[in-house]
């Protein structure tokens, strides 16, 4: 059973934020949903301060082993979030980890304070990565802003905090050592990949804000190397995301030096992807006749 930041896991396969909604599936199959969750931990969409609609449509645009989104963060904002999804959020068996956003220090101080405060989360991710919205993105490029933000975070909750990197810059893993020496409990990585498409019917771009993040199968070999790079210099526990599919994957993941994994994409696909992945990995693992861990996986 792994431990994460001092939160038991009954496997290593968490979601990466934004890509499996649980309030809606609860809704469509009840309490099945909940007698067999597909993660050890569920990541929330990232909130904001305030309530965002998100991007106009054409918001999902398909790609050879992959897709490209840009659906622009919409959340009901900081109060919508703790009156109507985390009493639902909160009903779910596993530990909730409530991903955030801000575009300034005082309102992402604001967030992590309110949200830390909540007997029901047991670690906030810092989404300082996302390429569909321009806010955020100095902090995640810039190691000295990404060391500052932490300062300022760290002393606001005792929570866990959780880091998540954008793959866009030259050297994540520079960005990681200053994540963790502002204090960063963990490192997040990757986000999508900045990417755009033009419609062959129209000759327009494929999405309407005319460019979003790359996710799927065709970054993982991106997000095998990043992962390695960071896990090569940091002390704090990695979460490997970019691409799984199956546990094969995840498990490159895992020997690269994540202690977690997070499904995406392949979870629009199918909705037990957690599950089906936890389970090779725990497949693998029997099988390996010499009794060693495999990676960080006791």
């Amino acid at each position: 059973m792994p431990d994460f930041c001092g939160i038991a896991l009954k496997h290593p396969v968490i979601n990466a934020s934004g890509t499996f909604d649980a309030i809606a599936a609860h809704r469509v199959y009840g309490n099945q949903l909940l007698d067999d969750f597909p993660f050890s931990a569920f990541v929330s969409k990232t909130i904001t301060p305030e309530p965002r609609a998100g991007n106009e449509p054409q918001r999902i645009w398909e790609t050879p082993a992959g897709m490209i989104n840009s659906i622009g963060l919409p959340n009901k904002g900081l109060a919508g979030f703790l009156a109507e999804d985390l009493p639902q959020l909160a009903q779910l068996p596993v530990p909730l980890i409530v991903s955030v956003m801000a575009t300034n220090r005082e309102d992402f101080g604001r967030l992590v304070e309110e949200v830390g405060r909540r007997d029901e989360v047991a670690a906030i991710e810092l989404n300082v990565s996302c390429p569909n919205v321009h806010s955020g993105l100095i902090v995640g490029e810039q190691p000295d802003e990404t060391e500052g933000l932490l300062e300022a975070l760290r002393p606001r909750t005792g929570k866990p905090l959780i880091v998540k990197l954008t793959p866009n810059v030259a050297a994540p893993a520079e960005v990681a050592v200053a994540a963790e020496r502002g204090g960063a409990d963990a490192i997040s990585l990757i986000n999508t990949l900045k990417a755009s498409a033009i419609d062959p019917a129209t000759g327009r771009p494929g999405i309407a804000a005319g460019h979003g993040g790359l996710s799927g199968p065709a970054v993982r070999p991106v997000a095998i190397a990043q992962v390695r790079a960071v896990a090569a210099v940091v002390g704090s526990p990695v979460v490997g995301m970019g691409g799984i599919s199956s546990g094969a994957d995840a498990l490159e993941f895992i020997g690269a030096g994540a202690s977690l994994v997070a499904v995406g994409t392949e979870n629009f696909r199918d909705p037990r992807a957690g599950s089906r992945v936890a389970g090779e990995i725990a497949g693998a693992l029997r099988a390996d006749r010499s009794g060693a861990p495999i990676g960080n996986i006791a």
